[in-house]
């Protein structure tokens, strides 16, 4: 009697997990990157990212650092493309995914001209503006410090236009929130852009 009842609460919950076919087309397609969770440099709009990357693993393999990770088959369409989760291990924005990419997904792009994503500031949970400590750590740790953040009152600044979304300052952020979320994350504004028109 209890094997019978066990077998029926895994069935019970097994159908549960059962999903539409809507709803399991939309998370095939579903792109995987988001705040903190970004392609590598040079990474072409994300509308055509996973019809130009071969999955060949190159990116994966050059980086010396492992920041880049290939997506298993739970991500779709997706599934072999490379990511980098910053807060795990940021991007140091040597290069070498770029110059391996034998299809252009990643583009050879300069180091101060990568556009990864753009970090922003939560001002409500950053230590230097809630006033808590003199913190400086994003500021001490951005790679480009002076030009992508800088300064002002003890306060740390992002300048969009030298940013480059390498994820070193979130990576480094001592404060973390009650969701997960560091003061200072970054958006992958970049990858969103569309680059497909009407004729």
């Amino acid at each position: 009697m209890k094997r019978r009842t066990f077998l029926q609460m895994i069935g019970a919950g097994l159908s549960g997990l059962a999903l539409s076919p809507a709803t399991t087309r939309a998370n095939m397609l579903k792109s995987p990157v988001g705040t903190n969770s970004l392609r590598p440099p040079g990474a072409v709009p994300e509308e055509l990212f996973p019809a130009k990357c071969i999955r060949c693993g190159r990116c994966v393999e050059v980086c010396p650092y492992r920041a880049i990770t290939m997506l298993d088959i739970r991500r779709g369409i997706h599934a072999g493309t490379p990511l980098i989760d910053v807060t795990k291990v940021p991007c140091y924005l040597c290069m070498k995914c770029v110059d391996v990419c034998p299809t252009g997904s990643l583009q050879r792009v300069k180091q101060d001209k990568t556009r990864m994503g753009l970090a922003v500031i939560n001002t409500f949970n950053c230590l230097a503006y809630e006033g808590i400590t003199l913190c400086r750590t994003c500021y001490d740790k951005c790679p480009f410090m002076e030009k992508a953040i800088r300064l002002e009152q003890l306060r740390p600044v992002i300048d969009e236009n030298h940013c480059t979304g390498c994820g070193m300052c979130t990576n480094a952020c001592p404060e973390t929130d009650k969701h997960g979320r560091k003061a200072i994350n970054i958006e992958p504004i970049y990858a969103r852009e569309k680059v497909t028109h009407d004729e």
